[in-house]
């Protein structure tokens, strides 16, 4: 049972199952030594955003089968390396977030400010 927490201060919930997502493909954004890029943002892919990504060479559609990796379309959860979400929000790209979903270790690289103005867990 993990211990890891969200940018809210409560448990780290799942971001998504289907596909399986996070570092260590537990369907958590949880993170640790071995996780370079930090992939602890859970986020909502557009289609704009995939675009924007594939453009800095992180192609995210298209399937890796090695790689058990089926491809993301528009509105599918990722866990997402932080510094490429501050990119995309810098270029007015970034994807909606969901904040229980997503580790305290990113607010090492984005503020809880920027994450809460793309929330998609906030009333």
């Amino acid at each position: 049972m993990t211990t890891a927490k969200n940018v809210l201060g409560g448990r780290l919930e799942s971001c998504c199952t289907s596909p399986m997502t996070g570092f260590t493909r537990s369907g958590k954004c949880e993170t640790g030594p071995q996780d370079i890029g930090r992939h602890v943002i859970c986020a909502q892919v557009t289609a704009d955003f995939l675009a924007f990504s594939q453009s800095r060479g992180n192609d995210l559609v298209t399937p890796r089968p090695e790689f058990d990796f089926p491809g993301l379309r528009p509105g599918d959860r990722w866990c997402l390396c932080a510094a490429r979400w501050r990119e995309a929000l810098e270029a007015g790209m970034a994807p909606r977030v969901l904040l229980a979903a997503t580790h305290e270790a990113a607010l090492e690289v984005v503020s809880l400010e920027q994450l809460k103005r793309y929330a998609l867990d906030l009333n």
